[in-house]
């Protein structure tokens, strides 16, 4: 059988791609951004409204929440038989569904139904929870795009659902005045189903190469004319996304490392992204993770991890509620909310955001476990969110001894054991922020980077120290071995409590 061609449909959107590049070239704004690194990062500054946001909300949701099995990698793994990559997916998936030949992932797709799903309540949910910024997954590695693409038939806009999801979604989330970003995982997909090249399924069928791809062994090897197919179908996918959705922030993710063929197509795009948000005057994010991009032409991310110290540059965090996978599973385990508003305040100390996310069910309702993990966030950012949102890093960010786990992917699934000795410290038009990290009932605090002659935060005597939440006077002085604090007899909040310190404040730079 003739092999069916998969990208004939990029076509007409990269010429268009490329008409938009070299069009207006009578005004020096639509082309401020040059498709190299040097040009995007002699002229890209983080917008303010990203740097003062700091909370926003990840969803993985989609076909790969059907089978709710494992993690949101089941479509990869269902074809993977050997130990090493996850046998036990696709042991189940035999168990359960059948042979990979009879019943493949696009099976799965009829029962991807969203039918409770109700964009207005997560949008509501999510602006209770006190984040600024919202981020679905418009397409992961499965290459089943959520949103109403004219690149691909395999869309919930014209399979499963029937519905623009991301569309949907979009008007919601502007419609509670939250920022709205996409995120695309669609470069993995050169690799992600080669699994099935390996044993019958149905992976090799040529009608469902449009869903399934080049599904190649060979993560990295792009130099052919298959390979410049598929960079050109991502660059067409990538502007589609942002022409038709306008994003205030796209999210790339990257397993392994991209080829090098990415670079030009990965610089184009963000030159059209840039180009674009400059006539329209508006802010935007690129979210990069190390060695995709270069400093200063993105905001670097960071997956399942943190920065051990406060950086120059804006970064980003990403994380999950849950310890298990992205997307919904039927056993996660889900963290405490101590546990992830620590980690949150660790982070904007150091001059990053937070991304969290949630993963739905299939029929589109959220579990009540991430449910009351946001609104937690919610009702501690309503006491705190004084020293969070619009705050800067102060002088120094960290007081205290508590290791953090081993550095890498996936440390955040281990709790980092704070105790009240441990501090994180913001500043704000001229006020300082100490954020104990536990509380101590006995004895109170002792705040060692306060003392008068340390140098380290302040340039002058403490005029005023209060409790964020407590209308309750407080007992404090400051000492040679630092600021020392009485705990009031009620806590404002279940965990970080915020010390605001009124003072003059040594000045920092960060960008």
């Amino acid at each position: 059988m003739k092999k069916i061609c998969q990208f004939a449909v990029f076509v007409t959107l990269t010429c268009s791609l490329r008409a938009a590049e070299n069009s207006s070239s009578g005004d020096p704004a639509t082309n401020l951004f040059q498709a190299n690194w040097q040009s995007i990062a002699a002229h890209y500054q983080v917008p303010e409204w990203y740097r003062d946001a700091k909370f926003g909300i990840f969803i993985h949701w989609g076909v790969y929440s059907v089978p709710a099995y494992h993690d949101e990698w089941y479509p990869r793994w269902m074809y993977k038989g050997d130990a090493k990559s996850r046998g036990e997916v696709f042991d189940y998936h035999l168990k359960t569904y059948g042979s990979q030949d009879k019943f493949g992932y696009k099976d799965f797709i009829p029962k991807f139904k969203a039918e409770k799903w109700d964009p207005a309540a997560w949008a509501q949910l999510f602006k209770a929870s006190g984040a600024q910024y919202v981020v679905p997954v418009a397409e992961h590695h499965d290459g089943f795009a959520m949103y109403d693409s004219t690149l691909s038939p395999w869309t919930a806009a014209k399979m499963g659902p029937k519905r623009d999801l991301i569309g949907e979604l979009r008007r919601a989330i502007l419609a509670e005045g939250l920022h709205f970003g996409l995120s695309s995982h669609r470069a993995e997909h050169w690799w992600f189903f080669s699994g099935g090249r390996e044993f019958p399924s149905d992976v090799q069928n040529p009608r469902y190469a449009g869903l399934y791809g080049p599904a190649q062994s060979n993560r990295k090897d792009l130099n052919n004319p298959e390979g410049k197919a598929f960079l050109e179908d991502w660059l067409a996918r990538c502007t589609e996304l942002v022409d038709k959705y306008q994003p205030e922030l796209v999210y790339f993710d990257v397993v392994g490392g991209w080829s090098p063929e990415f670079q030009p197509y990965l610089q184009r795009f963000v030159a059209h992204y840039y180009n674009q948000a400059a006539r329209l005057s508006r802010g935007v994010v690129v979210n990069y993770k190390s060695g995709l991009m270069p400093a200063n032409t993105g905001v670097l991310d960071f997956e399942r991890d943190v920065s051990d110290q406060a950086r120059t540059n804006c970064w980003q965090t990403d994380t999950s509620v849950g310890r298990k996978s992205w997307s919904y599973i039927q056993d996660e385990e889900f963290k405490s909310p101590k546990q992830l508003i620590n980690e949150f305040v660790d982070v904007v100390s150091k001059n990053g955001n937070y991304l969290l996310n949630i993963g739905p069910r299939a029929d589109g309702t959220i579990p009540e476990e991430p449910r009351q993990l946001l609104l937690a966030f919610g009702a501690w950012l309503k006491v705190n969110g004084e020293a969070i949102y619009g705050s800067r890093p102060a002088a120094l960010a960290v007081e205290g001894t508590a290791k953090l786990p081993p550095k890498g992917p996936g440390k955040d699934r281990l709790e980092t054991p704070y105790t009240a000795a441990d501090f994180r410290f913001t500043q704000k038009d001229g006020v300082l922020y100490a954020i104990a990290l536990d509380w101590q009932a006995d004895g109170g605090w002792n705040i060692k980077s306060l003392a008068p002659d340390a140098g380290l935060l302040l340039n002058g005597p403490i005029r005023q120290v209060s409790l964020l939440g407590s209308t309750e006077k407080l007992e404090w002085k400051q000492t040679a071995t630092g600021l020392e604090i009485h705990a009031p007899s009620g806590r404002p909040c279940d965990s970080a409590y915020t010390f605001k310190i009124e003072a003059k404040l040594k000045t920092t730079s960060n960008k």
